[in-house]
């Protein structure tokens, strides 16, 4: 059994990774209940991913996690990359016809691939697990279609996006978000702060400012900056940075020196730094819905290059009506938004002293938090989603 699986970014090779554990699951229980002798040994896992789906048993054909962009003029550099690894996984696949495709998020790049499938190998099913964000966006119509023809099913991980998509014709299972299942991998804060050896009279605020590259020029300096003027506010501030990838410890080292911040870099145990701090001060990304299941205040920033916002807003009109899946999942604001010109030290910095000095504000967010639990579904979505796919197989 050959499964292809598709994505990119940081985001997207944990979702792949999980789903990679859940098919070998899924694998073994259908054979353990049939006369089969085959196992999860005979799953072929061919992806575009990153470490943690390689980790979890793929065989990449290339690394996309690094040259993810969010972006018009962000994405620039990252074309002739792109199109080099796209070029060697269509390849393979004419080469290596696989048993079912898998799509994760990732939209150009993915909708690249679908469509090389249906022309090339259309009797191939595809299925779209976690779908672009369409179903919140105000420029839409093309891209949905496009999603739609090329996937023989779509499963959703939100309500929303499964009603949207449905209304439209797409054959489609909400699953729920497959965070849901990653949570019960998290230590309680307890055990969190003891293996940090957080010490509890301090604050500590994780600051997490990039999975991508340009998030090291557009939010790191608003974010540490934010975080110096707290730390002047209240000198008990410890700051805590989990790395997302590797290559960015330098330029965070250099900005912690230049900020004169009491900060600790973190490697490999951003599960422990989410888990135990008072607060986060955050991109926006999956992470959001991390933080929201561990019930920790965060103040969400972003900032896309000025250009790029222009020609969003102002040429194509595309508009959002919240970009934290935290606030998307219940449609209104559950964390502080800052996004674009709102993203200022300042407001980071008032934002946070909310959450840090005010517990009625906290109290609030905690009752919040639980309606954008609800929305996310049951225990068990990876492995729903795992038998979904193996039943494309079979069928």
């Amino acid at each position: 059994m050959r499964i292809f699986i598709s994505t990119g970014e940081v985001s997207g090779d944990l979702q792949g990774a999980l789903l990679i554990e859940a098919l070998k699951r899924c694998v073994d229980s259908s054979n353990s209940h049939s006369s089969s002798n085959s196992n999860s040994s005979d799953l072929e896992i061919v992806a575009l991913g990153g470490e943690k789906m390689a980790a979890a048993g793929a065989h990449l054909l290339g690394n996309t996690v690094s040259i993810g962009s969010f972006g018009f003029v962000e994405s620039l550099s990252f074309v002739l990359p792109t199109l080099k690894i796209q070029g060697r996984a269509k390849k393979y696949l004419k080469e290596n016809p696989p048993d079912v495709v898998v799509l994760i998020d990732y939209m150009g790049p993915n909708l690249a691939i679908g469509n090389f499938m249906r022309r090339h190998l259309p009797n191939v099913p595809i299925v779209y697990y976690i779908a672009p964000q369409l179903w919140v966006a105000s420029m839409k119509s093309g891209y949905t279609k496009n999603v739609i023809d090329i996937s023989d099913r779509l499963l959703a991980i939100f309500p929303g996006e499964a009603d949207y998509f449905r209304s439209k014709g797409a054959n489609v299972s909400f699953v729920g978000h497959p965070l849901v299942d990653r949570m019960k991998s998290f230590p309680n804060r307890e055990t969190a702060r003891t293996k940090l050896t957080m010490d509890d009279d301090n604050i500590h605020v994780a600051l997490l400012p990039a999975s991508r590259k340009q998030e090291i020029k557009n939010l790191l300096p608003i974010i540490f900056e934010a975080a110096k003027q707290l730390q002047d506010k209240l000198p008990q501030i410890k700051f805590w940075i989990p790395l997302s990838l590797e290559i960015y410890r330098q330029d965070i080292q250099q900005a912690i020196q230049k900020y004169g911040l009491q900060a600790t870099i973190i490697s490999g145990q951003q599960k422990e730094v989410l888990s135990a701090v008072d607060l986060a001060i955050t991109k926006c990304g999956t992470v959001n819905l991390e933080l929201g299941l561990l019930n920790i205040p965060q103040v969400v920033v972003y900032r896309l290059n000025a250009l790029t916002y222009w020609i969003g807003t102002q040429i194509l009109q595309i508009k959002y009506p919240f970009a934290s899946p935290v606030n998307l999942l219940v449609m209104g604001e559950i964390v502080p938004e800052l996004i674009q010109d709102k993203a200022t030290s300042e407001n980071i910095t008032e934002a946070a002293m909310e959450f840090l000095l005010n517990p009625q504000r906290r109290k609030q967010l905690n009752m919040d938090y639980q309606k954008m639990q609800q929305e996310m579904g049951q225990e068990g979505v990876c492995d729903r989603a795992a038998k979904e796919i193996v039943q494309m197989i079979s069928n």
